[in-house]
């Protein structure tokens, strides 16, 4: 007996992924997941310290740390709030794409706030605004992965994810590098990333909440929603405590490495996008490389912890490397060797989490929860960076990526209790 195919826009009836996800909507996902790092990450990385740099010249260090620990203590409230409610969306056009396209068009209106932005004040809404509405986006996407995609197919479309991420974050420094304005370095990779998620929920097949309408939940409902038993989901919060520490290693790399060629390496302003664009095309090879290899070999062996572990202790070589570094060329090699590791460590930690969930019924909001790890290192790395800059005297960049080379090994350790994941 067959069954003849649903059309694309055809919702899935429940949360059961189907037996093989379809290439054409494998390779939507990697757009508008390619789209999302581009118009997140393009900020957090050049455009938002150049910003600062304009706005607030004599105390860019301690700008910067409150503008992104306010836009990332925002995130980390959205993005399960927002997959709890994307959990619980009943709606002709599915659960997912709501929070899709709503957050896409909102978050490209708080970038434009942000571009236009005369005073820190007005800069530190509008990149409010985007973290807001761009963790709802997040959050959807971090769905689709238990909506769609079998268990068997999770590494190598982790390793794809895991390849998009460096692969925007590139094309938004070159967007960077090439823009004739600050204001387009903020819009015009926005701009994509809301035509890429467009193209997406336009060609997918969104799952649909049950019939029934969900259950009225109370206040303290809602607050019991979020808390995650020990008893019952111990694996899960050990790996949000692994990925946790790992990614304040690389928030770190990533908020303070414009501040480090600024203040150690001595190149000037007018020369950092270019220098950007150049440490960022050699850990986005090698990233790619690595994600591919890794997702690949994690569905043919099945484990998925020993490449975590691994990821993690190759990632805190690298950022001590950068921490010896005297020089532009030893950045670039300490870049390189982090962005093995994390290359790695994205293409499987996603896979290994997704098969750790607390509930799969409720995906959305627990992958939002463990976003939480991605999203507060944001906010951490920034506040506690001037501790280690501060040993010794000022600027020192050695203790700082000493410090989070340990973050990064505390990470890769935080990976072996985990049981049902071999």
């Amino acid at each position: 007996m067959t069954t003849a195919p649903r059309a694309p826009d055809t919702p899935l009836p429940g949360r059961t992924a189907p037996a093989r996800a379809s290439r054409r909507f494998i390779a939507l996902y990697g757009l508008a997941t390619f789209g999302f790092w581009m118009a997140v990450m393009t900020p957090v990385i050049v455009t938002m310290a150049l910003k600062v740099n304009q706005l607030a010249p004599d105390s860019k260090e301690s700008t910067l740390a409150w503008v992104l620990g306010i836009g990332a203590f925002v995130a980390m409230i959205a993005n399960p709030v927002a997959g709890l409610f994307s959990d619980r969306t009943r709606s002709r056009f599915g659960m997912r794409r709501p929070w899709l396209v709503g957050g896409a068009l909102l978050g490209l209106a708080g970038l434009a706030i942000v571009a236009v932005s005369p005073t820190v004040w007005l800069l530190m809404l509008g990149w409010s605004l985007a973290q807001l509405a761009y963790n709802a986006v997040l959050a959807a996407l971090m769905a689709l992965m238990p909506d769609q995609i079998p268990e068997s197919q999770r590494g190598a479309v982790g390793g794809l994810l895991g390849m998009c991420m460096p692969a925007g974050i590139l094309a938004g420094v070159y967007v960077a590098q090439e823009a004739s304005s600050l204001a387009q370095m903020f819009l015009l990779p926005a701009g994509l990333f809301t035509i890429f998620v467009l193209l997406l929920c336009a060609g997918m097949r969104d799952r649909m909440a049950p019939a029934q309408a969900p259950e009225a939940m109370s206040l303290a409902g809602f607050a019991r929603s979020f808390l995650i038993s020990p008893k019952g989901a111990g694996d899960f919060l050990w790996a949000f405590v692994s990925r946790f520490m790992l990614l304040l290693g690389i928030a770190t790399l990533m908020t303070y490495q414009v501040f480090y060629m600024l203040d150690k390496l001595g190149v000037s302003t007018e020369a950092v996008p270019d220098m950007m664009f150049r440490s960022t095309l050699v850990s986005s090879i090698t990233i790619v490389l690595s994600s591919l290899a890794s997702g690949w070999l994690s569905d043919r062996s099945g484990r998925r912890k020993a490449f975590v572990l691994m990821a993690a202790l190759i990632y805190a070589a690298g950022l001590l490397v950068i921490g010896l570094a005297h020089d532009f060329n030893g950045l670039l090699l300490g870049v390189g060797v982090c962005g093995l590791g994390q290359g790695m460590y994205v293409a499987v930690d996603l896979a290994l989490v997704t098969e750790v969930l607390p509930n799969p019924d409720e995906a959305a909001k627990d992958l939002g929860l463990f976003n939480l790890a991605s999203a507060m290192p944001q906010s951490v790395a920034p506040m506690i960076a001037p501790l280690f800059l501060a040993l010794g005297g000022p600027q020192n960049y050695s203790a700082l990526f000493t410090a989070a080379a340990v973050f990064a090994l505390v990470g890769a350790l935080a990976v072996l209790p985990i049981r049902k994941v071999r």
